[in-house]
């Protein structure tokens, strides 16, 4: 356990003056000073308690019998990277199973909203991640999920938080602050629940995580600033980051599995010439799959500078600008006496490989692979076993009824690529038999939204394009965000229905049925969204759902990350949820079938 600064702060102060040894102390290494903006040659670091007691040259003084000595032979160290914004259910996995992916690839402290979670189990969900949080050797703190359901009256989740329950969260050990207010017409609005919660987090001198999802930069976000969000991932554009960085939020710029907004936005510092201090770098959504194949926050730095921006701009954004924002900086973001050892050792400070990672000044992964034993946590069963349907769905059950018509207008859900807005669309159908029917070659197939929670046997029918299915198949899925009912999408009815049935029968996952075979299956039984095995065999899992969405003539970029989206109530233009179509626009219900 590490132990506060205040109660080791005379061992560090020993140490840096040579009075008492160090317990690790790396030698000749490229100091990367995020405070300065420099690359320091020739620099020592001298740990002790987990934390940095002295950053110099030559440490000699504070070498003892007892210290253990590393050779950085001249490559750069580099402070921890810090994800700002983040789902861990995103990854399919528990948060000790995102920790030992993500370790190996720098990634050493992580802000998390369990929103997901939240809106499955309720409270118990957010205090089983935030106990496991704190059983872990990174840091990890957790933020208190701020709307769930995030639209009410527009969706039902499987729990409702109040701000009775936020404000009693919010003294939690490990709790950073308050999840994204994704409720921004409420924050316009002044509405009451949304107004006290964000007051208790003020008034706990936490940090108040934003969300404005709207393109709309009149009114409306001037109010939203005024609210009390001190950040915001969902700007696409640059002129989105920096209205929020005038604004005095901070613009985080995300790089997820299927969300590249980090190109647009960033032009504001390299073209715009707008001080970097105020952004932050963060991931938002990835899944096992890119967990394991490609990196975590070493992959968005890299990123970032492949866009432009200068390698130690980049590392402030994914450090110290973190660190600050959430009121860590004396505690963590930079190689700085006193703060917590995390540290990177790399060769390289634009292809950034991780040589070496340091936390807490123990050494947890070496050349991208994980030398600490980090053990299983296993989660209670009243967090497994959430997916009730009340009955077998038929194919029956997906019907569309348009009587009278031979066709009809209908409004389709259109997915953009690589990002989370949707197009509102409008598409003309046949109709059969007094059933709309879907129009696969021009790319319009079904969505349902199955309630999942109440067992009330609920289904909302409506339809979707861009997934570019060409076969019998449907794709279900119990991570829907952010209620997490089952998304069903499918060119065959017969096949949606065996793909919601399969997964009542495992207890939750996604699953891909063509033809009445089944070709992939991930399952998840910890509330329907995370599996409790290893990230690698949920990644190989995961890649064997793209080659089947692939075989099936889905073409897009992480197609299974806008598949999971197509209920998210708070982001433009048009869902489903199990109230009906929402035209986000108007935040309220619209019908399929224009009249």
């Amino acid at each position: 356990m590490l132990q506060p600064w205040s109660e080791i702060a005379p061992r560090l102060v020993d140490v840096a003056m040579g009075r008492k040894q160090a317990d690790l102390v790396v030698r000749n290494g490229r100091w990367v000073n995020v405070y300065s903006g420099e690359i320091v040659p020739g620099a020592d670091v001298a740990i002790v308690g987990g934390r940095f007691a002295y950053v110099g040259r030559d440490a000699g003084h504070t070498i003892g019998e007892g210290t253990k000595i590393v050779d950085a032979a001249g490559r750069y160290l580099v402070p921890g990277l810090c994800d700002g914004h983040m789902h861990v259910e995103s990854g399919l996995v528990t948060v000790t199973e995102f920790a030992r992916a993500v370790i190996p690839h720098g990634t050493t402290t992580m802000f998390v909203d369990p929103h997901e979670i939240a809106n499955v189990l309720g409270m118990a969900g957010v205090k089983l991640m935030n106990d496991e949080a704190q059983t872990l050797p990174v840091n990890i703190f957790v933020q208190v999920p701020s709307c769930v359901p995030s639209a009410p009256g527009l969706e039902n989740a499987g729990a409702t938080l109040s701000a009775a329950d936020v404000r009693e969260a919010l003294a939690w050990p490990n709790i950073i602050g308050l999840g994204e207010m994704m409720n921004f017409p409420g924050v316009a609005a002044n509405d009451s629940k949304m107004v006290a919660e964000i007051a208790a987090t003020r008034a706990a001198g936490l940090t108040v995580g934003g969300h404005y999802a709207s393109p709309d930069l009149g009114r409306a976000f001037h109010a939203y600033a005024a609210g009390g969000p001190a950040d915001d991932h969902e700007g696409t554009t640059v002129d989105d980051a920096i209205a929020r960085v005038r604004q005095g939020m901070r613009a985080m710029l995300r790089l997820g599995s299927a969300w590249f907004d980090v190109a647009a936005q960033v032009k504001a510092i390299t073209e715009r010439g707008i001080d970097p201090r105020n952004f932050v770098l963060c991931t938002d959504d990835s899944h096992s799959g890119t967990l394991v194949s490609d990196g975590h926050m070493n992959r968005v730095v890299r990123h970032a500078i492949a866009q432009g921006l200068k390698p130690i701009t980049a590392i402030q954004m994914a450090t110290l600008n973190t660190a600050q924002h959430f009121g860590l900086e004396r505690d963590l973001g930079s190689i700085a006496p006193g703060r917590r050892a995390d540290l990177i050792v790399t060769s390289d400070l634009t292809a950034l490989p991780i040589e070496m990672v340091f936390v807490r000044g123990r050494l947890l992964a070496e050349n991208g692979v994980l030398v600490a034993d980090i053990p299983a946590y296993d989660y209670p069963a009243s967090a497994k076993n959430t997916v009730k349907l009340g009955k077998r769905l038929a194919p029956t059950d997906f019907d569309i009824s348009a009587a009278g018509s031979s066709d009809v207008e209908v409004r389709v859900i259109g997915v953009v690529e690589n990002q989370a807005p949707t197009k509102a669309l409008q598409r003309r159908l046949p109709v059969e038999c007094g059933v709309v029917q879907m129009d696969s070659a021009s790319d319009v197939c079904q969505i349902a939204l199955v309630e999942r929670h109440r067992a009330t046997g609920g289904v909302v029918n409506a339809f979707v394009s861009g997934f570019g299915y060409d076969t019998h198949c449907a794709m279900a899925s119990t991570v829907a965000h952010d209620s997490h009912h089952m998304i069903v999408v499918g060119t065959n009815k017969a096949d949606m229905a065996q793909a919601a049935n399969r997964l009542q029968e495992v207890g939750g996952g996604i699953v891909l049925i063509a033809g009445g075979r089944e070709l992939a299956l991930v399952e998840l039984p910890v509330a329907g969204l995370m599996s409790d095995e290893r990230a690698e065999i949920v990644a190989e899992k995961a890649s064997r759902l793209v080659e089947a969405m692939r075989a099936c003539g889905c073409k897009l970029n992480n197609a299974y990350m806008q598949h999971s989206l197509l209920a998210l109530v708070v982001i433009p233009e048009l869902r489903i949820s199990d109230v009906g179509l929402i035209d986000v626009t108007r935040f309220e219900k619209t019908e399929v079938i224009v009249r």
